[in-house]
C-alpha cells in the first residue's frame, strides 16, 4: 500500500466513530470530534483514490433519493456526484409529481421511496422549526419500516441543509480550510469573520452562518459573528458555539461592526441571511396561509436590508485583514455588486480574485457527502478502503 493511503488509514484507526454506522447525519454538533475528523479523513481518501483513477464504489446497485424543497445547484449535484461515486443511482423526488400533493403522509412517503434506497438526502431550509423536524420524521419512519421488515435495509438520511444547519456545506468549508492552511492542527488561533452582508433579496436561510459558528468553534479558532442589530441567529446555536469555543480553547464573539470583524481576520465569510425573528414570523404566516401578511413582511425585510447596503465585502475591508490577504469564503451563489445585482454582498474585484479558491471550496462537498454515506454504510471503513485500493479497479480504462 502506498505511504499516503497508509497514513490516512493509520489516522482513521486511532478514532472512535462506530456510532456513525447505520446512523444519520443531521447536525455537526451532534457528532463527536472523532466522528467529524473521520468524515474529513474518509473524504480525503475517496478524493485521493479517485484522483488516482481508482474506482471507489461500494454498491453494485441501489438508489440515493434526493428531496429538495428549495432551489439548489451545488448541493443537488454534489449529492448526485457522491452517490454515483459510491455506485448508487439517484432519483429525485418531485413532490409536485408525487402523491404527497394528494395528502400522502410522511410515514407512507418515506417507506414507499425506500424499498431499494440506501440513502435519502433532504434539503428543507425555508421554515424555522420545520426542516430538521421533517428530516427526523422521515428517519423515524424508515427505521420503523426496517424494524417491521418492510424495508430490507434502513436508508441513511443526510441533511443537505435544514433550518438549523448546513452540515455538508460547512464540513466542506472546513476541509477546504484544513487543506489551505496545511492541516487541522493549524486551525487553532485562526480568526474567521462570519459576517452578514447586504443582499437585494430577502429570506435567505440562517443555516450557513449557524453551521459555521457551530462547527468552526470546535477547532480552537477565533470565530466572530457580525451582523447589524436585528439580524440575530438562533440563540441555542450561539450557546453551542460558546460551549465549543470553551472546550477547544478558541473564542466566540459577536459584534455589530463588519469592520471590526474583518480586522486582522485570516478568513472572511460575508453572507446574507434573514433575521431569526423574521423567519419565525414568516413560518407562522405560511402556516396560516396569510398571503397578504407574507407580502407585507417581504416589503418590510427588503426595506430593512436596504438600510445596510454598506455591509459589503470591499477591497478596502479586505485590506484590513491579516496582511491584507484573508481567504474569502462563500457558499455560492454570491450577490456580486455590478454583476449579479446593482449592490450586493461582495465587490466584483474581490470575488474575481478569489474565484478559483471558491470553486475549490465547493469541490470538497461531493466528497464530504460521500464520506458521510460511506461511514454510515461500512462497518469497518479502514479495512474497506484498503480493500478498494488492493482491488485496484480502474474508474476509467485509459
Amino acid at each position: 500500500m502506498d505511504t499516503k493511503l497508509q497514513a490516512y488509514i493509520d489516522r482513521l484507526n486511532k478514532l472512535n466513530f462506530k456510532e456513525m454506522y447505520n446512523n444519520d447525519f443531521f447536525l455537526t454538533w451532534e457528532k463527536t470530534d472523532d466522528e467529524i475528523e473521520a468524515t474529513f479523513i474518509v473524504a480525503d481518501v475517496l478524493r485521493y483514490l479517485r484522483e488516482n483513477n481508482i474506482d471507489v464504489s461500494i454498491f453494485e446497485s441501489g438508489l440515493g433519493i434526493s428531496l429538495f424543497r428549495d432551489n439548489s445547484t451545488r448541493t443537488r449535484f454534489s449529492f448526485a456526484s457522491a452517490c454515483n461515486l459510491l455506485g448508487l443511482e439517484v432519483q429525485d423526488l418531485d413532490e409536485g409529481k408525487s402523491q404527497i400533493a394528494h395528502g400522502e403522509t410522511v410515514r407512507e412517503t418515506a417507506n414507499m421511496i425506500s424499498f431499494m434506497a440506501d440513502v435519502i438526502g433532504i434539503r428543507d431550509d425555508m421554515y424555522i422549526g420545520k426542516g430538521n423536524t421533517y428530516m427526523h420524521q422521515v428517519s423515524n419512519a424508515v427505521q420503523e419500516g426496517h424494524k417491521e421488515g418492510i424495508l430490507e435495509q434502513r436508508p441513511t438520511l443526510v441533511n443537505l441543509q435544514c433550518d438549523i444547519d448546513h452540515p455538508t456545506q460547512c464540513m466542506a468549508d472546513m476541509l477546504h480550510l484544513i487543506h489551505y492552511f496545511g492541516g487541522i492542527e493549524n486551525m487553532k488561533g485562526k480568526k474567521i469573520a462570519m459576517t452578514w452582508a447586504y443582499s437585494p433579496s430577502y429570506g435567505k436561510p440562517l443555516s450557513v452562518p449557524q453551521g459555521v459558528i457551530g462547527l468552526m468553534t470546535r477547532f480552537g479558532m477565533d470565530v466572530v459573528l457580525a451582523h447589524p442589530e436585528g439580524y440575530e441567529v438562533m440563540p441555542e446555536v450561539e450557546k453551542t458555539a460558546k460551549e465549543n469555543a470553551k472546550n477547544s480553547g478558541g473564542s466566540f464573539t459577536k459584534t455589530n461592526s463588519m469592520k471590526e470583524a474583518f480586522n486582522n481576520a485570516d478568513i472572511v465569510y460575508p453572507k446574507s441571511w434573514a433575521p431569526f425573528a423574521a423567519m419565525e414570523k414568516r413560518t407562522d404566516l405560511y402556516g396560516k396561509g396569510d398571503t397578504e401578511g407574507i407580502k407585507k413582511l417581504e416589503k418590510e425585510l427588503l426595506a430593512h436590508n436596504a438600510m445596510h447596503k454598506d455591509w459589503e465585502c470591499t477591497e478596502e475591508l479586505m485590506s484590513t485583514t491579516k496582511n491584507g490577504k484573508a481567504l474569502y469564503l462563500h457558499c455560492l451563489p454570491a450577490d456580486i455588486t455590478d454583476v449579479s445585482c446593482d449592490e450586493g454582498e461582495v465587490a466584483a474585484s474581490v470575488f474575481d480574485r478569489y474565484r478559483d479558491p471558491l470553486y475549490k471550496q465547493a469541490s470538497f462537498k461531493p466528497y464530504i457527502i460521500a464520506a458521510m454515506i460511506f461511514l454510515a454504510k461500512i462497518k469497518d471503513p479502514a479495512t474497506t478502503l484498503k480493500a478498494i485500493k488492493d482491488r485496484g479497479t480502474k474508474r476509467r480504462y485509459l
